[in-house]
């Protein structure tokens, strides 16, 4: 039987939360990098809800130079990018950026649950920043909005894959329908049971039209610390839309939380045991996010 650090090799991480960013972080980007180098990471993605992390990859290529894992970045279109705006994704593609999430923080379904919320609203705005106003991605009709198609044409033109962000289930589905009548075919859904509130038979139909989602391991193992969904959910998921339409992002990076590397190293054997496959681990930890991100799988 394979163990899990030979699992690990070659494998991506698409949900690395590392600094620079205005929200306390345990490690910056070229330490993320390195860690996941020791693990025999190829990549990783590097998000920040408030900036453009391309820019940050461009500015430590030199601490970044010698080490093999690759980093990339991308953009969240959020009030503080200027929300639906095709410039800024423009420059973070043409400086390298491998990925556009659409609006997170920014979101309606992020904000009514930050209204409810208090640690969730106190997480969301550090350093007593002005807190993030909604960008709409629907008209008042349900319609996807033309920026939001644009920004989708541009992203399919680019190979540069989108993400639904903090998208409730309504605006999450027409987002993807979208995409998927314009030939955008690099679709990720982060999360899906939470914030979303996409279930399983509504993820099935995202499926077939091209959605992969990404489970953020650290909703589901803490290391001994109370975790937001069983490691049970996370094995049905896997079963309700395949492990070709799953990939294991760690959503991690964050202060008080475990590093990113220590919960892959701890989920792995788990979900062996739990019953998931050697070909499907390697399918979610490295073949779909090498697809996703544009790179030779």
């Amino acid at each position: 039987m394979t163990d899990a650090e030979t699992l690990l090799r070659g494998a991506i991480d698409v949900h690395t939360h590392s600094g620079p960013s205005p929200m306390p972080r345990r490690i910056d980007h070229v330490e993320a990098a390195r860690q996941a180098a020791e693990a025999g990471f190829r990549a990783i993605l590097v998000k920040c809800h408030y900036h453009s992390t391309v820019t940050d990859v461009l500015a430590m290529a030199e601490q970044l130079e010698d080490i093999p894992t690759q980093v990339y970045g991308g953009v969240a279109l959020n009030t503080v990018t200027g929300g639906l705006n095709l410039h800024a994704v423009d420059l973070a593609v043409r400086l390298g950026g491998r990925m556009v999430w659409f609006p997170t923080i920014s979101a309606g379904a992020h904000l009514d649950h930050a209204a409810h919320n208090e640690g969730t609203r106190s997480h969301f705005t550090p350093l007593g920043m002005l807190p993030q106003e909604h960008v709409p991605v629907l008209d008042a009709d349900g319609a996807v909005l033309p920026e939001v198609r644009r920004i989708l044409e541009y992203t399919r033109d680019a190979g540069v894959a989108v993400s639904m962000g903090h998208l409730d289930a309504v605006a999450a589905t027409a987002v993807i329908e979208a995409a998927h009548e314009l030939g955008q075919r690099r679709i990720l859904v982060s999360h899906p049971n939470y914030i979303a509130g996409i279930d399983h038979e509504l993820a099935k139909r995202l499926a077939g039209l091209g959605a992969v989602f990404d489970q953020p391991i650290a909703m589901y193992d803490k290391l001994g610390a109370k975790t937001l969904f069983p490691l049970d959910d996370l094995v049905a998921w896997i079963e309700a839309v395949g492990p070709e339409h799953t990939v294991l992002g760690s959503d991690l990076g964050q202060q008080g939380n475990p590093l990113p590397m220590e919960i892959y190293r701890s989920i792995v054997p788990k979900l062996l045991d739990a019953g998931v496959s050697e070909d499907a681990l390697r399918q979610m930890l490295a073949v779909n996010p090498a697809v996703l991100l544009g790179l030779d799988a």
